[in-house]
């Protein structure tokens, strides 16, 4: 604009009228076209987060303004497994809790996030977050969702912990990350948490697995303790090969640990299920022990 203004400059100081009469112009004059010399503008491209990344901080919104990212190999409290999009038109609204959308994303983030792992991130101390554009992100025709998983304290802490290194392939082997034994702690007859110990130290309880509950809302599910314990029944007694009969109940019972209400209402529906022995310490795992090594008492 300024090299411009002071060609002009230049040809009035000159006598750009005898210029224009004699029909000509320097090569490098102004050709009084005031448009044609400036590039065209770009189209405005979309903010959309990263994926295979590693993130300071957990936010369920990502605004381009404040976004970071940092390398896996340095401390972070996420890292970005996935950016999917939602199938939504211009004048959808923005996904909230319990709507069909959301838990779509929800699916498939656990989907992406067993393929990272190498397993069911419910099985380890592990937690999976969503992360959406921002109000004005949506209406401007953002239409991503991010995947983040973080690394937590413990089953009964599921506070997000900085680590350092990539959790792809975490669960693959013998990954501290996986729940295995613990020697719960009570405070009367209610449970306090769970410790975690060596399955050869004495405990009494073991991660046997995870079972998905369906189509039930969260109220449903809350006032149904009696069901959850008889699917975690079913799962323990297929995790120590013992027959899932009247018997059972004199074996062994349950702990059980549902997906918080937020959780639930995104779509997370898996329950993990321990082995809990109240009237005995173990000191082995009890998977395929069989009725001997888990007798009736």
């Amino acid at each position: 604009m300024r090299r411009w203004r002071r060609r002009l400059a230049v040809l009035a100081l000159t006598g750009v009228v005898a210029a224009l009469l004699g029909g000509c112009l320097r090569p490098d004059a102004a050709d009084g076209d005031l448009v044609d010399d400036w590039p065209a503008m770009r189209a405005p491209r979309l903010f959309v987060p990263a994926t295979d990344t590693c993130l300071p901080r957990i936010t369920p919104v990502v605004q381009a303004g404040t976004y970071e990212t940092v390398p896996c190999s340095r401390s972070h409290l996420a890292e970005a497994v996935h950016v999917g999009t939602f199938d939504a038109d211009e004048a959808a609204p923005r996904p909230g809790p319990g709507s069909p959308a959301l838990r779509a994303a929800r699916a498939e983030c656990d989907q992406r996030a067993r393929e990272v792992l190498g397993g069911d991130w419910h099985a380890a101390r592990l937690t999976l977050h969503i992360a959406l554009p921002s109000a004005a992100g949506w209406a401007g025709g953002a239409r991503w969702f991010r995947c983040d998983l973080s690394e937590t304290d413990s089953i009964d802490n599921t506070r997000p912990v900085n680590r350092t290194g990539s959790l792809r392939g975490a669960m693959i082997g013998d990954s501290p990350l996986i729940h295995r034994c613990f020697d719960p702690k009570l405070i009367g007859g209610n449970l306090n948490y769970m410790e975690p110990v060596l399955c050869t130290e004495p405990h009494r309880a073991e991660f046997v697995g995870v079972y998905v509950e369906r189509d039930m809302s969260w109220e449903t599910f809350s006032a149904s303790a009696d069901g959850v314990h008889r699917r975690c029944m079913a799962l323990i007694a297929t995790f120590a090969a013992v027959p899932n009969n009247s018997e059972l109940a004199y074996r062994v019972g349950s702990i059980f640990y549902p997906p918080s209400k937020r959780e639930w209402e995104e779509g997370d529906r898996g329950v993990r299920c321990f082995l809990w022995s109240d009237d005995r310490k173990l000191t082995r795992s009890m998977r395929g022990v069989g009725p001997r090594g888990l007798p009736a008492i």
